[in-house]
């Protein structure tokens, strides 16, 4: 049976050389021409590929033309800019980063600022091939081997980063909980472990696998602080999004718990043609596998844990992510990750009931509860959501 767009979502799992989604999406980027040298503001930004690991692909992201700007909320918009972000290509193992080379550092060293860095980069040959679409990434432009590299700017690195960057001793999961809670960015904590800085066995991390790393061990701190909070008492329902991502989040009594139904419609990135809905969840002690729903999940679960932390309180936790035709390229998972912030900073509805919370919820969506509901776990006894997870 062939493998649905939707949990493949461009990995290849079809075993096609190459995904006809993805493959629509690039033909639609204008690509810029770019010569044999490139000189911008490094947004900052690296990337770090996978494939032929553990021999990847790493360095800074450079743009074409004017400075970097943060894109904005139209996808459309976004697309135009990212096409412009360049890939400049180290071959390299991973293990490398133990003790890089002078290209590599100058790639940790931009990894490391909080702000653009001035850069400039010289390529065997121009940059050329597809833009980079993913489910977990950010769009990319071309790609093109390093030939030399120099930073004419000058870093900005936050003082813990540098502090923690220096510190070989302690284990990687540790220094990204710590940087998490000096407010350092998760962008910036998993642009910093995918580039070789964090932990003391260090290496490269393909930077797919580092976005969600990231997600799922701040995830799992958070956790472990929200279980002895008070539990919740009544049900608050939040709602909104951004770019066709739509959540409705319901906050139930219990113990907690977290529960994630995705709802993607025909038209959407990874579901052209059919409307397609899975579910995920966990109870208190967290996942023993990794979700399904991939990097979704735990971009989408993160958002969750720092709400209850706010309002200290646990709580079993419906989490309705809707996602429409508006949403028709993959941005990556950080469009999950402000879509369920967005939701989370609006007023709370309160209800006595869960079937109350769900009519209400469902007033906003395009589906129907009766077509999601056996999805989930939620209804069988609404008194807690713990008791249907194993301990």
């Amino acid at each position: 049976m062939a493998v649905r767009c939707i949990t493949c979502k461009g990995r290849g799992l079809c075993g096609r050389p190459v995904c006809p989604l993805l493959i629509k999406l690039e033909e639609l980027a204008a690509l810029p021409r770019i010569g044999n040298r490139l000189s911008g503001e490094s947004p900052p930004e690296v990337f770090v590929g996978r494939h032929g690991y553990p021999v990847v692909r790493a360095g800074p992201l450079v743009p074409v033309g004017a400075p970097f700007e943060q894109p904005a909320l139209d996808i459309f918009r976004i697309i135009s800019l990212r096409t412009r972000m360049v890939r400049s290509e180290l071959e390299i193992h991973v293990d490398d980063a133990k003790n890089p080379g002078r290209l590599l550092e100058s790639a940790q060293h931009i990894a490391m600022s909080s702000r653009p860095v001035e850069t400039e980069v010289s390529f065997v040959k121009p940059p050329e091939g597809r833009m980079l679409f993913d489910g977990v990434l950010s769009p990319m432009g071309p790609g093109g081997r390093i030939e030399d590299m120099d930073i004419t700017g000058n870093p900005s690195v936050p003082r813990k980063v540098d502090r923690i960057v220096g510190d070989t001793d302690v284990r990687a999961s540790s220094a990204v909980c710590e940087l998490y809670s000096s407010s350092i960015s998760v962008d910036h904590i998993s642009r910093l472990l995918s580039i070789g800085l964090l932990g003391r066995d260090r290496r490269l991390v393909p930077t797919r696998w580092a976005i969600t790393a990231s997600d799922d061990i701040i995830g799992n701190a958070l956790r472990s602080r929200v279980i002895d909070m008070p539990e919740m008492v009544g049900y608050e329902l939040y709602s909104g999004g951004i770019l066709g991502n739509h959540f409705e989040i319901i906050l139930m009594p219990g113990a907690y718990s977290f529960e994630l139904i995705e709802i993607w419609h025909p038209g959407s990135a990874w579901s052209p043609e059919h409307l397609w809905i899975g579910s995920d969840r966990e109870g208190i002690t967290g996942r023993r596998s990794y979700s399904p729903l991939a990097g979704g999940y735990y971009a989408a679960r993160l958002p969750v844990l720092e709400h209850l932390l706010r309002i200290k309180r646990q709580a079993g936790v419906l989490a309705l992510r809707e996602i429409t035709e508006e949403y028709w390229a993959p941005l990556g998972v950080w469009v999950v990750r402000d879509a369920a912030r967005a939701a989370l900073s609006s007023r709370p509805m309160r209800f006595e009931s869960l079937d109350e919370a769900i009519r209400s919820a469902e007033s906003r969506m395009r589906t129907k509860s009766s077509e999601w509901k056996r999805y989930s776990n939620a209804f069988s006894r609404q008194t807690t959501l713990a008791s249907f997870f194993p301990a």
